[in-house]
C-alpha cells in the first residue's frame, strides 16, 4: 500500500475541521471540497457565483501547486451549487476558463450549502 502524504498551504483556507487541505496517495491528488473562502482573512470572498467560483478555484491551484501541479493534471470535479439551475451558467463560464481541453470529467450537483453558493473539490493525476 502506498503511503499517505498531507498537502498543506497558507495559499489556501486552513482546514475547518478534521480534515486536510489535500492528500497525495501514490499517484493520486485529492483536495478537500473548497469554498470561496479568503485564505488570509478567513472571509467568504465575493457575492455572485462567478466571484466565487473564481476564488474557489484560486484555492484548488494553491493546493495543487503546493504538490507540484497544475490545474492541468486534473482528471475530476465534484461541483456543488446551492442554485444549480439560476448559477449554473455563470459558474459554468468562470470554471471553463481555468481548464483547457481536454476538460476534467465533472459532476455537478444542487446542495444545501452554509453561507456560499458553490463548493468544489478536485482529483488530479500527479505522475
Amino acid at each position: 500500500m502506498s503511503s499517505l502524504k498531507a498537502i498543506q498551504t497558507a495559499k489556501a483556507p486552513a482546514p475547518g475541521g478534521a480534515y486536510s487541505q489535500g492528500i497525495q496517495a501514490g499517484s493520486i491528488v485529492f483536495t478537500a471540497g473548497l469554498g470561496p473562502i479568503d485564505p488570509e482573512t478567513g472571509g467568504v470572498v465575493g457575492e455572485t457565483v462567478e466571484e466565487q467560483t473564481r476564488q474557489v478555484m484560486l484555492n484548488l491551484k494553491a493546493i495543487l501547486e503546493e504538490a507540484g501541479l497544475g490545474l492541468n493534471r486534473v482528471i475530476k470535479t465534484t461541483v456543488h451549487l446551492q442554485n444549480l439551475e439560476q448559477d449554473f451558467a455563470g459558474f459554468n463560464e468562470i470554471y471553463e476558463s481555468f481548464f483547457e481541453p481536454p476538460y476534467p470529467v465533472r459532476t455537478t450537483v444542487g446542495s444545501t450549502l452554509k453561507g456560499i453558493l458553490v463548493e468544489i473539490d478536485m482529483v488530479a493525476l500527479a505522475e
